[in-house]
C-alpha cells in the first residue's frame, strides 16, 4: 500500500510537470523576458518593474506553483450533483452505505481539492497588448531619463511544439539631452523674498543630464520651502516647468515658473488670491472627540499658554503636559514640519485612537489660521493576553502565557502604567519545570530627571522615560534562579533615523536557590570530576573519593570538598597537572555559575535605522551599546568576600565593561526577493577581580544565531568541550541570507552563518585554544549553511531552518564538510526572521 501511494504521488508529479498542460493551441506560455539596451543584455532589476507580464515564479528553476495548478483540471465538475453524474459508482457507494448528505460531502471534498490545486499560479500566456504597453513603459522611462529620441521595439520568439515563448525588448537609447539655460520666474514678491532668503541651491544645473526625477525633486523642494515658511496653501499646481524640445543639439532650455496666486471659490465664483504668509492665531484641542457627538457643544474649556483645551465631558488630560506635544502655538508662522511633528507627537503618546489636525482661515483674514485638533481617546484600561508554544534543545515542548493590564493617562499626563503577570510550564530531561513572574512599568512621554536635566533634550525629539520593577522565580530551570530587576531608561529620537537610549542604574539581582542541582544539570562536569577522583585515589592508594556521591543532597558538598583537597595538593599538581587543572577549572566554573550577583548597569545605546516602513526591504540598521556594571557601586563599597570579590550588601558585585555592535543591511533584488547580511561583535571585560555573570556572557548557536549548532553548543574557540552550556567573553557573528517566494504564503531561504565565542578575560583556568589570541584565532570561526522555509501570515512568520555544519574548527584534519548531512544537521523552529 505504501509503495502504491508513493507511485501514485510520483505519477501526479510527472503529470503536473507538463507545464503547458493547460495552454491551448495557438497560445504560448511566457518563460522569459529579455531586455537589450543598445544591443547589450540588461539584467538591472530597475527595468523589470516596467514589464507588465512576467513568467511564472520559479524555485530552483522550476515553477512549482504552476505544477500544483496543473494537477487540477478546469473541466472537472464544480457542483456535487454534476460530480455525482460523472462519478456514479463512488457517489452511489457512499450514498448507499451512509446517506445522501455524506455523498455530497464526499463530492465536495474532491471538488475543493481540485479548486485548491487550480488556485495556484496558472500559466502566463503571452499577451500582445501587455507587450505593447511594456514598450510604452520602457519608452517613457528612457525619455524621463533624458533620452528623448530613444526607440523601443519587441520580438516574440515562439516554439509551436512545446507551446512556450520568450519576449525580447530592444532599446536604442540614442544621445542624452542635457540642460542648457535655466530661467527662474517667481510672480509673487512674497514668494520671491522667501526664496531668496533661503539661499538654497536649485537641483537643476546647466550641463546636467535631463532627468524627470530631478524635476520632481525640485518641485518637492520648492513646495516644502514655501509651506515651511507660512504659505500653507501652496502646492505643486503653482509650479510650471517648460522644456524646449525643438532643439536638435541635444540641449534644452528650461523655464521654471512659480505662480503668485491661486484660484479660490468666493460667492460661487473663482477668483485669484495672492499667496500670503499665514500665522496660526488660534489653537483648539478637542480632547474627547467622537463622530457620534461631533455636534455637541463642549461643556468644559481650559486655556493654557493660549491653547484652548475642550471636552464634552470632563477634561482628563493635564493641559500643561498635553501642550508639550503641540508645536504650532498661537502666534507662530505656519510650518508643515511643525504640523507633522505635532501629529506624530500626539500619536506617540499611545493614548488616542485617532489624531486629526484641521486648518481653516479666520473669516475675512486670509493671513490668519485656526488649528483644530481632534483627539479620540483609547479605552483607559486595556487587558492583554499572550500565549505561545516554546521549544529548544534545553527545553522540550512547553507553553507560556502573559497577562497584562494597561492604565492610560494614569496621572493625567498621558502616562502608561502597565502591570504584567507571566508564567510558563514545560518538560525537560530533568523533569517538569515552571516559571512565574510579575512586573510593573510606568512610561512618561517626557524626561523625568532632577536639576533641570530634562531640558537638555528638546521636546521635538520625543523624549520618553520608562521606570519598571519586576521579579521572576524559576523551578527546575537551571539552579532555580530568582531575579529582581529595576530599570530606568531614557530614550529620544535624535531624528527620524537615529535613536538615543540611556540606561541609568538598571539593576538586577540574581539569586540561585538550588545550587545542589549543579552537577545534575552539568552532568558532563560531574563525569570529568569523577574521573579525576579515580586518578586521585590511584595516585594516593586510597578509595575515599571515587566514585563521587551522586546523591543530590550530598553530591555538591562532597564534590566541593574533593576539589578543595585537590587544589591544596601540590604533589598531585606536579604528578598529574592535567587532572589538577581539570578539577580547578570545574571549581572555578562552579563558583561563577552558582554565585549570586548584583548587576547595576549604566549604558548608552545609539541606533540608526533608515527603514521607511515594515514593507521596506532596502534599508540599513546599525546599533552600538556601551555598558558598565558596578562602577559606581564599586566606588561606594570596599567590602570583599572570601574569594576577594567586591561585594555590596554582602552580594557579589558584577564589575565589567561591555560593548555590542550590530550592523544589518538588506537589498530588494527584484520581485519579492531579498538579500540580507548581519554582523555582530561583542566584548565583555571584567575588572577588579570580578567574575562575569552567566546571564551576561555570550553564547553561540541557536535559531537566531549560528543555525548549524544548538544553543550553547559551539565554542569557545576550537574547543569541543562537551559541556551543556558553553559561554565566552568575546563574540563574532556574521550571516548572509537570500529570501524568496515559493508558493503563495510559503517562502524559502538560503543562508550562511559564521562565528564563534572566545575568552578574553585572561583567566588562568581557560585553555589556550579557548582564548582569543589575535588574528590566528579567526581560524576558529565556525561556518554553517543551509536552507529554510517560512510561512508568512503578514502578522506572524513561522520559520523552519535546517543548518548544516560546514566548517568545524574543533575537528582534527579536514574540517570542511565532514559532517555535512541531514543526520548531523540542526533543525531550528522559530518565529519571525532570524535578523
Amino acid at each position: 500500500m505504501k509503495k502504491l501511494s508513493l507511485s501514485f504521488l510520483f505519477l501526479l508529479i510527472l503529470i503536473s510537470c507538463n507545464s503547458t498542460k493547460h495552454v491551448i493551441e495557438g497560445q504560448h506560455m511566457l518563460t522569459h523576458n529579455y531586455i537589450f539596451v543598445d544591443s547589450v543584455k540588461n539584467t538591472n532589476s530597475e527595468l523589470q518593474k516596467y514589464v507588465l507580464q512576467k513568467p511564472n515564479p520559479r524555485f530552483l528553476n522550476m515553477p512549482f506553483g504552476l505544477y500544483f495548478h496543473n494537477i487540477g483540471d478546469h473541466n472537472k465538475p464544480t457542483t456535487p450533483s454534476v460530480w455525482g453524474e460523472k462519478n456514479i459508482r463512488s457517489y452511489n457507494f457512499i450514498k448507499n452505505i451512509f446517506s445522501e448528505k455524506q455523498s455530497i460531502a464526499y463530492a465536495n471534498y474532491f471538488i475543493g481539492l481540485n479548486n485548491w490545486f487550480l488556485s495556484y499560479d496558472e500559466p502566463v500566456i503571452i499577451n500582445l497588448n501587455k507587450i505593447k504597453n511594456t514598450v510604452n513603459n520602457l519608452s517613457a522611462y528612457y525619455k524621463n531619463e533624458g533620452y528623448f529620441k530613444s526607440k523601443v521595439n519587441y520580438k516574440i520568439n515562439k516554439d509551436s511544439i512545446d507551446k512556450k515563448g520568450t519576449v525580447e525588448y530592444h532599446v536604442k537609447k540614442g544621445k542624452a539631452t542635457v540642460l542648457d539655460s535655466i530661467n527662474f520666474r517667481i510672480e509673487s514678491d512674497i514668494l520671491d523674498s522667501i526664496y531668496k532668503a533661503s539661499k538654497t541651491k536649485s537641483l537643476l544645473a546647466t550641463g546636467d543630464q535631463y532627468n524627470d526625477k530631478t524635476f520632481r525633486n525640485e518641485a518637492d523642494r520648492i513646495v516644502k520651502l514655501f509651506r515651511n515658511n507660512g504659505v500653507s496653501n501652496f502646492n505643486e499646481a503653482a509650479l510650471g516647468f517648460y522644456v524646449d524640445s525643438t532643439r536638435t543639439d541635444y540641449k534644452t532650455n528650461v523655464d521654471f515658473l512659480i505662480s503668485g496666486s491661486r484660484l479660490e471659490e468666493e460667492q460661487g465664483q473663482y477668483v485669484n488670491k495672492p499667496y500670503q504668509v499665514q500665522k496660526v492665531t488660534k489653537v483648539n484641542v478637542n480632547t474627547d472627540y467622537s463622530f457620534t457627538q461631533k455636534d455637541k457643544t463642549p461643556s468644559n474649556i481650559i486655556t493654557y499658554e493660549g491653547i484652548n483645551f475642550l471636552a464634552r465631558r470632563k477634561i482628563k488630560y493635564n493641559p500643561k503636559y498635553l501642550a508639550e506635544s503641540i508645536f504650532l502655538k498661537p502666534g507662530n508662522i505656519y510650518k508643515d514640519t511643525l504640523r507633522n511633528l505635532t501629529r506624530n507627537h500626539l500619536k506617540a503618546l499611545k493614548n488616542f485612537k485617532s489624531t486629526n489636525l484641521i486648518f481653516s482661515q479666520v473669516p475675512g483674514k486670509s493671513d490668519e489660521l485656526i488649528m483644530d485638533i481632534f483627539l479620540t481617546p483609547l479605552e483607559k484600561y486595556t487587558l492583554g493576553f499572550e500565549t505561545e508554544i516554546t521549544h529548544s534543545n534545553i527545553r522540550n515542548i512547553g507553553s507560556s502565557a502573559k497577562f497584562s493590564i494597561t492604565n492610560r493617562n494614569a496621572f493625567k499626563g498621558a502616562e502608561l502604567l502597565k502591570l504584567s503577570f507571566l508564567g510558563s510550564y514545560f518538560n525537560s530531561t530533568s523533569g517538569p519545570g515552571w516559571e512565574i513572574g510579575a512586573d510593573a512599568s510606568l512610561e512618561f512621554p517626557r524626561l523625568i530627571a532632577p536639576f533641570g536635566l530634562n531640558n537638555l533634550v528638546p521636546k521635538e525629539m520625543s523624549p520618553r522615560t520608562l521606570f519598571s520593577i519586576g521579579s521572576s522565580f524559576q523551578k527546575n530551570i537551571g539552579l532555580d534562579r530568582q531575579t529582581f530587576t529595576f530599570q530606568s531608561d531614557y530614550q529620544w529620537q535624535y531624528n527620524s533615523k537615529k535613536t538615543i537610549q540611556l540606561e541609568i542604574f538598571n539593576t538586577q539581582y540574581i539569586q540561585n536557590l538550588n545550587i545542589n542541582r549543579y552537577f545534575d544539570i552539568y552532568s558532563s562536569e560531574f563525569t570529568s570530576l569523577d574521573e579525576v577522583a579515580e586518578t586521585y585515589d590511584e595516585v594516593n592508594n586510597t578509595s575515599t573519593n571515587y566514585p563521587l556521591s551522586d546523591d543530590i543532597d550530598t553530591q555538591v558538598s562532597e564534590a566541593l570538598s574533593f576539589m578543595n583537597t585537590v587544589s591544596n595538593d601540590n604533589s598531585f599538581k606536579t604528578t598529574n597537572p592535567d587532572d589538577y587543572n581539570t578539577a580547578l577549572d570545574i571549581l572555578n566554573r562552579y563558583k561563577i555559575i552558582t554565585s549570586d550577583f548584583l548587576i547595576p548597569t549604566l549604558a548608552y545605546s545609539y541606533t540608526y535605522n533608515n527603514q521607511i516602513s515594515f514593507s521596506d526591504n532596502n534599508f540599513s540598521f546599525f546599533k552600538i551599546r556601551v555598558a558598565n556594571s558596578g562602577g559606581v557601586f564599586g566606588l561606594i563599597s570596599q567590602e570583599t568576600n572570601s574569594d576577594d570579590k567586591k561585594t555590596f550588601a554582602n552580594i557579589p558585585l558584577a564589575q565589567y565593561f561591555k560593548t555590542d555592535i550590530e550592523y544589518k543591511k538588506f537589498w530588494n533584488i527584484g520581485s519579492n526577493d531579498v538579500f540580507g547580511i548581519r554582523t555582530f561583535i561583542g566584548a565583555i571585560i571584567p575588572y577588579d577581580n570580578s567574575d562575569i555573570p552567566f546571564t551576561k556572557s555570550y553564547f553561540a548557536g541557536g535559531s537566531n544565531d549560528i543555525r548549524a549548532w544548538q544553543t550553547y553548543e559551539l565554542g569557545p574557540g576550537s574547543r569541543n568541550t562537551g559541556l551543556e552550556f558553553n559561554v565566552g567573553s568575546l563574540k563574532l557573528l556574521t550571516s548572509a541570507e537570500y529570501r524568496f517566494d515559493i508558493i503563495s504564503k510559503l517562502k524559502g531561504a538560503l543562508f550562511i552563518d559564521a562565528g564563534n565565542i572566545w575568552d578574553i578575560t585572561g583567566s588562568e583556568f581557560v585553555d589556550d585554544n579557548a582564548s582569543f589570541n589575535g588574528v590566528s584565532s579567526l581560524e576558529d570561526i565556525a561556518v554553517g549553511s543551509g536552507f529554510g522555509a517560512r510561512l508568512d501570515f503578514s502578522f506572524l512568520i513561522l520559520r523552519l531552518d535546517i543548518g548544516f555544519k560546514t566548517y568545524e574548527p574543533y575537528l582534527t584534519g579536514n574540517k570542511w564538510l565532514k559532517n555535512y548531512n541531514f543526520g548531523d544537521a540542526v533543525y531550528n523552529i522559530g518565529i519571525n526572521y532570524p535578523f
